[in-house]
């Protein structure tokens, strides 16, 4: 099949009617597949609209045309859709997964997550992922017959593998995870509510997280050409980018740097995902799964970038640790944000009624030290960039300008 047609609905794609169900049984919709649904409560969830003042690397205030986690995340679930619709996966599963990634972010991007983690290190720390499950199986309160979203096994699965198995199937930690083990959330969770964490999450899960891959080497290659942190030319260095702007060097001789960059982020989202596609297909054509479940059981990812590829992309990641994230006009900001979250969360450990009145359950001075600081922790994770200055200017004498 060509890159950029529709496929037909695969045999390894998710079934909407073979779904696993929900954590709380409700009946059907009579319009809407339980994908469908999915998608729907996550985009009219209070933590999805909190995404559009949450920092994606420039602080809100700074411009109006970077990115947030917002934008972020509808670039994220645009590729996604692309990936399954050429792949025959089911798009509303992969959309509900591209729209939920991020729930769980904090103000401030990785400078808030970093200072959340050092606040809870004593009580299993925090982590990103985690809390987009605790939103989206506690946090939200919008249905009056269970807390959370409700959301079908396959999203919730999604949610927490979308990056590969946690654990092997005796119980051991794996990656990133066995410094430290399982994030406390999710471990949590799946003493009550297994979602088989040995395992590969679905096709659906794998493009989410590729998904991301792509969107955030695009859109930060476009957000640093804006910001005048680097130029165009000096992308050059990494053999892929510099092929794509020969090439449009050689149609738009002259072209304005601000069409230039825009043709070249363009141009990025498409090869990555043509080469996504098809080396989905490789795979598939080698392993032969023949429906969800094999997929699950391989022993290794179907959505990948072919090496070369795989090569290229972490080049342009290396490019923007080094010429973005870590250029000091972001890092000072960044440290000023940590701060800042580092004394709010201070101050409500020190004085609990600082916080919002449905944030202090009747019987708040008995409960456990651990209860306190997560619920904290909570609270704090779900502030947009301007609420938590505007907490901070409230509970405090002087606020960082974080500009």
């Amino acid at each position: 099949m060509s890159v950029g047609m529709a496929a037909p609905r695969s045999v390894y794609a998710c079934d909407p009617d073979r779904s696993r169900g929900r954590q709380f049984a409700e009946p059907p919709s009579r319009t809407r597949s339980p994908f469908r649904r999915d998608c729907d409560r996550v985009i009219h969830s209070t933590a999805f609209r909190r995404l559009k003042h949450k920092t994606q690397v420039f602080v809100f205030h700074e411009g109006d045309h970077y990115r947030t986690r917002l934008t972020h995340t509808l670039e994220v679930a645009q590729i996604a859709r692309a990936l399954a619709r050429q792949l025959g996966l089911d798009e509303d599963l992969t959309e509900t997964l591209a729209l939920a990634h991020d729930l769980g972010h904090p103000p401030f991007g990785h400078a808030g997550e970093r200072a959340l983690d050092a606040c809870l290190n004593a009580h299993g720390g925090f982590d990103h992922n985690a809390q987009t499950l605790r939103v989206v199986t506690s946090l939200e309160h919008r249905y009056p017959e269970f807390d959370g979203l409700n959301l079908s096994w396959e999203a919730l699965e999604g949610i927490v593998k979308h990056n590969g198995p946690l654990i092997t199937r005796d119980g051991s930690p794996v990656g990133r995870y066995r410094a430290h083990g399982v994030p406390v959330g999710i471990a949590e969770f799946v003493r009550a509510y297994e979602l088989e964490l040995w395992n590969f999450a679905s096709l659906e899960a794998q493009v989410a997280a590729i998904a991301d891959d792509i969107a955030y080497d695009a859109h930060d290659i476009d957000d640093g050409l804006r910001a005048e942190l680097f130029r165009i030319d000096d992308l050059k260095g990494i053999p892929l980018m510099a092929g794509i702007i020969a090439e449009i060097d050689a149609h738009y001789p002259g072209l304005d740097e601000s069409r230039r960059g825009a043709e070249l982020v363009r141009e990025l989202i498409s090869h990555l995902i043509g080469a996504v596609v098809l080396e989905a297909y490789r795979r598939l054509e080698l392993t032969k799964p023949a429906s969800a479940d094999d997929v699950r059981n391989q022993s290794e990812a179907l959505i990948a970038f072919p090496g070369e590829t795989a090569a290229a992309e972490a080049a342009i990641k290396a490019f923007l640790k080094l010429r973005m994230y870590r250029h000091e006009r972001v890092m000072r900001v960044m440290r000023d944000a940590e701060q800042l979250v580092f004394d709010l969360f201070a101050r409500y450990q020190s004085d609990p009624a600082a916080m919002p009145a449905e944030w202090l359950p009747p019987d708040s001075h008995l409960e456990p030290e651990a209860v306190r600081a997560r619920r904290i922790g909570n609270f704090i994770a779900g502030m947009t960039d301007r609420f938590a200055l505007t907490e901070h200017q409230r509970l405090f004498d002087s606020t960082p300008d974080l500009r």
